[in-house]
C-alpha cells in the first residue's frame, strides 16, 4: 500500500458514514463456510461479477518486503483459489506503487536473494540523492536492477514465486506512462469540485486551490504538489516545483515553473487507490486494518461520489507479529519469505495463511515447531488419519476437518506440483519447493495426486527431525527414522526422500534459534570419558529406567533421582550425560532430549557399549 505522509489524514471525525456494504470487517460475526475465503468468495459471487475475477493486493517500495507483507497476495491467493474451485477464472495481481516518492532513506534494505542489508553496505548515494523522486526514476542501490522500484518489485514477485502463487506484477509507473491511467486521471481534476468535497471529511488542508494531481517536475525530477493551472483539453497542467513535508523533515523543490502531461505525474494516494478499482476491474482486495480505519473509507466514497463506481469487495486482516514484536523494517526486524523457507516447507508457510485474518497473528521463530505440529494435524485431518471408530468427534473436531476440506488443497497444490511430474510421477530432488498451478488440466491432476500418490507422504515429527539433523550421515539419518517407525520399510523411494527432506529445514530452525537441537551429537563413536564404579553403576540403573519410560519429565526427575542415590553431584552427574552424547560439558535439558532420541542409542550409549 501507498506511503502517503499520515500528517495529511485528520483528526476531526467529519467524514460520512460508510456505504453498508463497504465495511471492511466482512469477517467479523457468522460466516457462511467454517474456512473465511470461502465466505469471502460468497461475497464476491453475490455481486454476480463477470470473469475473470480480479482481485488485486499492492504495496509502495519503501522498505525491505517482509513476511507481513505477504497477507495481501497469501490472503489474496486464498479467496481466488475458491473461486476457481467453483469454475471462476480469477486474475490475482498485485500493484506496486512505484511512483510514490521517496521520503525517507530506509536503514535496512534487501538483495534479490532476500539478504538484509545496512545502506551503509549498498551504494547509499543513489537513494540519498534522489529523495523527492519516484522510486521507479531513482537508481537500484545495489546495482542489479533498472531502478529502485524495479528491484523491491523483484523482491515481492520472488516471494510469490517460492510460494507458488501466480501474481501478476502491476507497475503503478508503468500505468501511467502507457495511458492508462489518463483517463481517470482527467475524470478527477474534471470533476475536482466534487473530489475536494469528498477528501475535505478525510483530510486536512483541502481549500479551493488543492488540486488532486502531483506532477514531476522536468528539471529536478521531484514531485510536486503545486498545481497552478488545468487544460483539461490538452491534457496538461502548468506546476511550480515547491517544497514537499516527508514527516519531520522538508524536500525542497527547485521551484521550477513547467508544463506535465496527465502521463507526467501522480494522483495522491486517496484518489489513486480507487483509480487503480477502475483500471483495473478490482473485484476484490483484502488490506491491513490500518488502511481499513485510514484510507478505506475514503477509498470507497471516491469510488462512489467522484467515480460513480462501486469499490470492490473488502477484507481487513489484522496484522502480524514477528516474536512478539510488531515488523518493522527501518529497524530491520523482518523476517522474509527466503528466510522462512529455509525453516519451514512451503506449505506450512501457506497454512499460516489460512488462519483466520480477523485475529492476530504472531510469528514466532524460537517456536515452529508449534506450527508445524499444527500443521501435520491439519494435514491429517484433511485425510481423516486422526479419526478411529472409538473417538468422539467433538464440534471443534469436525469444524477443524471442514476447514481442512477447504483449505488443504490450495495449500498443498504448489507442492505436488513441484513433485510430480505432468506424468504423474514423482521428481526426485526437485529444483523448487513449489510450482503454481494454474492450467486446469494441470489443477485436475494436482488433485487427484493431493488425493491419491500423495496421501502417502511421510511427514517426520518436526523435532525429531531436527534430532536427526544433529548429524550430517544422511544413511544414518535414514537408519534411525526406520528403526524409529517413522519411514515404513516398504516406503517408495519418493516417501523417504520428502520425509527426510524436512531434517534440513529443522536443522536450520535449531541454528537460528541456537535451541536445544543445535548440537553436534557424537553417534559415530563415544567419546572418551573417564567415569568411576559409582557413576557407571548409576548410569546403568538409569538406562533401565529409560528402556521402560519415555516421558520426558519423568527421565528428567530420574537423572535428579539417580545421581543422588549415589552420592553423585547433580551438576556433575547430568555433565556426564553432555560428554556421553555431545562430547561437551553443556547441553539441552537433558531429560527431554533423551526421550526425543532413538531409544536404541540412548541405552546403547549410557551402557556405553559403543
Amino acid at each position: 500500500m501507498s506511503d502517503e505522509p499520515a500528517s495529511d489524514d485528520s483528526d476531526d471525525p467529519t467524514a460520512r458514514e460508510m456505504h453498508p456494504d463497504d465495511d471492511p470487517y466482512v469477517l467479523q460475526g457468522s460466516q457462511s463456510h467454517p474456512f473465511w475465503a470461502e465466505s469471502v468468495a460468497d461475497q464476491i459471487l453475490a455481486r454476480d461479477p463477470d470473469d475473470p475475477i480480479v482481485i488485486k493486493g499492492g504495496i509502495s517500495p519503501s522498505g525491505v518486503p517482509h513476511l507481513g507483507n505477504m497477507n495481501e497476495i497469501v490472503r489474496g491467493y486464498f479467496v481466488a483459489e475458491a473461486l476457481r474451485e467453483r469454475g471462476h477464472e480469477v486474475r490475482q495481481v498485485f500493484t506496486a506503487d512505484d511512483r510514490d516518492p521517496l521520503r525517507k532513506l530506509p536503514r535496512k534494505l534487501a538483495d534479490l536473494d532476500g539478504n538484509v542489508v545496512e545502506l551503509g553496505d549498498v551504494n547509499a548515494g543513489a537513494l540519498g540523492r534522489n529523495l523527492g523522486k519516484p522510486y521507479t526514476d531513482i537508481p537500484d542501490p545495489f546495482g542489479c536492477c533498472d531502478s529502485y522500484g524495479e528491484h523491491f518489485s523483484n523482491l515481492i514477485e520472488r516471494s510469490a514465486e517460492l510460494l507458488g502463487i501466480p501474481v501478476e506484477m502491476v507497475s503503478n509507473t508503468e500505468l501511467y506512462e502507457s495511458g492508462e491511467f489518463e483517463d481517470v486521471t482527467r475524470h478527477v481534476l474534471e470533476h475536482r469540485e466534487q473530489a475536494r468535497e469528498v477528501l475535505s471529511h478525510y483530510q486536512d488542508k483541502v481549500d479551493e486551490e488543492y488540486v488532486p494531481f502531483n506532477p514531476i517536475c522536468e528539471d529536478c525530477g521531484k514531485i510536486t504538489e503545486t498545481v497552478t493551472d488545468i487544460d483539461l483539453d490538452s491534457g496538461t497542467v502548468e506546476y511550480v516545483c515547491t517544497d514537499m513535508e516527508a514527516g519531520d523533515q522538508t524536500i525542497e523543490g527547485c521551484g521550477h515553473e513547467g508544463t506535465a502531461t496527465f502521463r507526467e505525474g501522480k494522483l495522491p494516494w486517496r484518489f489513486e487507490w480507487p483509480g487503480q478499482w477502475q483500471v483495473l476491474g478490482v473485484d476484490h482486495e483484502p488490506f491491513g486494518k490500518d488502511h481499513a480505519e485510514g484510507s478505506w473509507p475514503s477509498g470507497s466514497d471516491v469510488a462512489r461520489n467522484v467515480f460513480g463506481n462501486e469499490p470492490p469487495v473488502p477484507m481487513a486482516y489484522e496484522w502480524f507479529t514477528l516474536n512478539g514484536e510488531p515488523f518493522s523494517s527501518s529497524s530491520g526486524h523482518v523476517i522474509m519469505v527466503q528466510d522462512t523457507l529455509e525453516m519451514l516447507e512451503p506449505e506450512v508457510l501457506r497454512y499460516f495463511f489460512t488462519k483466520d485474518p480477523s485475529k492476530a497473528r504472531d510469528f514466532n521463530v524460537e517456536h515452529l515447531d508449534h506450527l508445524v505440529d499444527e500443521f501435520d494435524e491439519f494435514e491429517r485431518n484433511y485425510y481423516r488419519e486422526t479419526e478411529t471408530e472409538s473417538e468422539e468427534r467433538t464440534d471443534a473436531d469436525e469444524k477443524a476437518e471442514e476447514i481442512a476440506d477447504a483449505a488443504y488443497s490450495p495449500t498443498i497444490r504448489p507442492t505436488v506440483a513441484a513433485r510430480f511430474d505432468e506424468d504423474g510421477d514423482p521428481v526426485s530432488n526437485p529444483e523448487r519447493g513449489s510450482v503454481a498451478v494454474v492450467d486446469s488440466i494441470r489443477r485436475a491432476q494436482a488433485n487427484e495426486l493431493v488425493d491419491g500418490p500423495f496421501a502417502d507422504r511421510v511427514r517426520l515429527p518436526y523435532t525429531f527431525a531436527a534430532v536427526l539433523g544433529m548429524t550430517d550421515d544422511p544413511d544414518l539419518r535414514e537408519e534411525i527414522a526406520r528403526r524409529e517407525g517413522h519411514v515404513p520399510e516398504d516406503a517408495p523411494e519418493w516417501v523417504t526422500e520428502f520425509a527426510l527432506s524436512r531434517v534440513s529445514n529443522a536443522r536450520e530452525w535449531a541454528r537460528r534459534t541456537s535451541n536445544e537441537f543445535d548440537y553436534e551429537l557424537k553417534r559415530s563413536e563415544m567419546p572418551d570419558v573417564d567415569l568411576d564404579s559409582a557413576t557407571e553403576t548409576a548410569l546403568d540403573e538409569l538406562a533401565e529406567f529409560v528402556a521402560t519410560h519415555d516421558d520426558p519429565d519423568e527421565i528428567q526427575g530420574e537423572i535428579y533421582e539417580t545421581a543422588k542415590r549415589h552420592d553423585i553431584p547433580v551438576g556433575e552427574f547430568f555433565s556426564v550425560g553432555y560428554r556421553l552424547f555431545f562430547d561437551d560439558e553443556e547441553g539441552p535439558k537433558l531429560g527431554p532430549f533423551l526421550a526425543k532420541l532413538d531409544r536404541e542409542f540412548v541405552l546403547t550409549r549410557l551402557r556405553r557399549e559403543g
